[in-house]
């Protein structure tokens, strides 16, 4: 009887109690003093991006250049009174040499480094200084002036090289580090997010916008992605001052790939051409179109005996895809085409008269300028 008492009075109420508070650790977990459990997607975000600095670090390489420039003559110089005492005196013209730093990223096995054209335009000596504090003879191989971009070669061994992401599907919002020479002061990573894609400057490139901190001495280095692939060559700031912080961009790396191979095989950079003039596609336009949708662009001119000519297209189709890239709008269509090279056959699909078309056409070099239907 006291047993059965016991159980009534006792225990089995406590059973209960403990139930309870079971349930409600379970339904209330911030009633046990801690947060609640991450979620997926905060379970994958990383606490540190050593990794990826461990993996993209050693391809990042430092450069230094000298130029000689004419030193600054006196500003008494030009005035007619001295000017002819100075002739007479034949004083030699001086010179200066200026220093310049900045960063470049091994890209193959074979020691091709990709760098910015500014960094070392005029250059009579180039230096290069790898992550490992090996110093390498350099060759430098090209550059173009409106991308940006000159290629270098070094002849080393056991060389790290980059492993290379995909830019073409970077969004906005993603985590990105930027790795290179600041100010001279060594390799040093910053960290940040991409705040646009297609940025179009000087009406040349797409490039990545991204709010990581790059200084002078930055150009020419990596822009990486979280898990330290290569997403574009650093290659400006908006300006230097102050309220311009937080704004950089980098040539993505897919399009600075293609101008490397076109320097190397042909000394310059060779654009692939279709022979069109596209518009972005808007909602009035897709209206007009009785089109769903304003992915795409809409051929507005074509060239006589172009690529896209021989191909079939007309002005009014709407070009949706090359190869199988998206074609969204006019900054991707620009993004694509910088990547085609001259005698490569694509496979473009494109909307007529509301139904969807395939076509092939082979890119062609760009003629001179001629007659458009």
């Amino acid at each position: 009887m006291q047993i059965q008492r016991f159980l009534q009075d006792w225990a089995i109420p406590a059973v209960i109690g403990l139930a309870v508070a079971g349930a409600l650790l379970i339904l209330f977990p911030h009633l046990r003093g801690q947060t609640a459990a991450p979620t997926p997607s905060e379970a994958r975000a990383p606490l540190s991006y050593a990794s990826a600095v461990n993996l993209a670090g050693p391809a990042v390489v430092n450069i230094y250049t000298n130029q000689r420039l004419p030193q600054r003559r006196h500003p008494m110089a030009n005035h007619p009174m001295y000017r002819r005492l100075l002739d007479q005196l034949n004083i030699p013209q001086q010179e200066r040499l200026q220093s310049n730093l900045g960063s470049g990223v091994i890209v193959n096995d074979e020691g091709y480094i990709l760098t910015n054209h500014h960094l070392i335009y005029g250059a009579e000596a180039i230096k290069v200084l790898l992550a490992d504090g090996r110093e390498a003879p350099v060759k430098f191989v090209g550059s173009d002036a409106d991308f940006d971009l000159a290629v270098l070669k070094i002849d080393m061994s056991a060389l790290t090289t980059i492993e290379v992401g995909d830019p073409e599907n970077a969004q906005v919002g993603d985590v990105v580090l930027a790795i290179g020479n600041p100010f001279g002061l060594g390799q040093t990573v910053t960290q940040g997010i991409i705040s646009a894609t297609g940025r179009d400057l000087n009406g040349v490139q797409s490039f990545i916008q991204t709010d990581a901190a790059v200084n002078p001495g930055n150009s020419g280095g990596a822009l990486v992605d979280a898990r330290g692939k290569l997403l574009g060559i650093n290659t400006s700031i908006l300006n230097q001052s102050d309220s311009a912080g937080g704004i950089s961009f980098a040539i993505p790396a897919n399009i600075a790939l293609k101008i490397m191979q076109d320097i190397i095989e042909f000394g310059r950079v060779v654009p692939g051409w279709l022979g069109i003039e596209a518009q972005t596609l808007n909602p009035l336009l897709a209206r007009s179109f009785n089109l769903a949708s304003t992915n795409g662009v809409i051929v507005t001119s074509i060239y006589n005996d172009g690529p896209a000519h021989l191909a079939g297209l007309q002005p009014g189709d709407v070009i949706t895809h090359i190869n199988d890239t998206p074609i969204n709008d006019g900054k991707h269509g620009v993004a694509a085409m910088a990547t085609l090279r001259p005698g490569e056959t694509v496979t473009i699909t494109f909307i007529r008269d509301q139904e969807v078309h395939t076509t092939k056409a082979t890119v062609s070099e760009r003629p001179e300028p001629q007659k458009r239907s």
